[in-house]
């Protein structure tokens, strides 16, 4: 890192653009050796650059004016998810946040970008180097290397907790050893508005019941649970879940979970939930929405006569069902006379890559297979999407 964060480093990273675009990376080097670089700067332009190119998913057009290391990266909060976050804390009438543990500053940009005054803490010194560059264009934003633990907040108003989760590049899975630990971080939402951004996947038995638990899924894929307590709970609502994918963003919202609608047959249109409804416990409500009843009271599909477009759930239209059977599905596919055929499958022990050998896709349609279970029974469902 010290290599990097030098003026000559930052004047030749600025100098180039990512890999890829206008120059192959052996070129690059190549250049740069003939310029008189010495190895470890080249090393790093060239790291930096590189991770840049896979910071435009996350950053998009900002990413080649920040600065990263894998594993900040890794854990940064896209930016299009971290400007919900931040309208949150603006909504609740917040004005001034501590960022603990802000790694490379993803966070703290949207907060800062929304003009809230930022205070961002990071425990390790290099990291914390790169936050305060990332950060350097905002007043109102200041870095401070810091154990969270042990400072007051008497300074701010609320906190962002986003506990380091890796330690050297391993994943740790017990609460006790993040970076500050889960049980430091619900004690500060119960003395301050804060907000913590723990893995989707974690046992909801740990949420404290007086916080708000949101999902928040991005493109398709539950990213985060954010839990929120104090001013930035809103009231009446236990449980949410928000959906920022292509067709737009919504969000559902529940005192607790919802229940279950009853299971029926499967009409002319399927629903499949986003991850981050299903996460939510909210597939009840949000087939009550769309006049829906359940296919199996295992399975995350509901279906209805009526045709919906939303972005908390991927529809289909329904061209036809048969009982499972490898038999069965083969005649359907055949009859069908597809040339593309996407299959899913949910709640049935199939492998579709090796499924897909056995079916014959010759022709000009496009369909989609769903494999799964309807009142208990293997189905194979054969539909279009919506």
């Amino acid at each position: 890192m010290e290599a990097l964060l030098t003026r000559e480093s930052l004047e030749l990273l600025s100098r180039w653009e990512t890999p890829g675009t206008s120059q192959d990376s052996l070129s690059m080097v190549t250049q740069m050796r003939a310029e008189g670089h010495p190895h470890k700067r080249v090393h790093a332009v060239m790291n930096q650059l590189t991770l840049r190119k896979s910071a435009i998913a996350k950053f998009g057009e900002f990413a080649p004016s920040l600065l990263f290391t894998p594993e900040g990266l890794e854990q940064a909060t896209r930016l299009e998810v971290a400007s919900h976050h931040a309208g949150r804390m603006r909504a609740a009438g917040i004005i001034s946040v501590a960022d603990c543990g802000c790694g490379i500053g993803g966070d703290s940009l949207a907060f800062a970008g929304i003009g809230l005054r930022v205070v961002a803490l990071e425990s390790d010194p290099p990291t914390a180097a790169l936050a305060s560059y990332n950060l350097a264009s905002f007043d109102q934003a200041s870095v401070e290397i810091s154990d969270v633990t042990t400072r007051n907040f008497d300074d701010v108003e609320a906190l962002w907790i986003d506990p380091a989760r890796r330690k050297g590049g391993t994943r740790t899975h017990n609460p006790k050893d993040w970076q500050p630990s889960l049980e430091w971080a619900f004690a500060q939402a119960t003395e301050k508005p804060t907000g913590i951004k723990l893995g989707p996947g974690i046992d909801r038995n740990l949420i404290p019941p007086e916080c708000e638990a949101q999902w928040i899924s991005y493109h398709g894929s539950v990213l985060e649970l954010v839990v929120w307590s104090g001013s930035l709970k809103r009231d009446g609502v236990g449980t949410s879940a928000l959906v920022i994918n292509p067709r737009g963003s919504a969000e559902m919202t529940h005192p607790t979970q919802s229940e279950d609608q009853p299971v029926g047959d499967i009409l002319r249109y399927l629903y499949e939930p986003d991850g981050a409804v299903i996460r939510a416990r909210l597939i009840g409500d949000l087939a009550r929405r769309f006049n829906a009843t359940m296919i199996d009271p295992t399975i995350a599909y509901f279906s209805s006569t009526e045709h919906h477009e939303s972005p908390l759930a991927q529809g289909f239209e329904v061209l036809d069902v048969v009982p499972y059977s490898v038999s069965r599905v083969q005649k359907l596919i055949k009859d069908a006379h597809l040339g593309e055929l996407e299959i899913k499958k949910r709640g049935v022990d199939i492998d579709p890559a090796e499924f897909r050998k056995t079916l014959s896709i010759k022709g000009t349609g496009s369909a989609t297979l769903l494999v799964t279970r309807a009142q208990g029974k293997k189905v194979a469902i054969l539909a279009k999407r919506l």
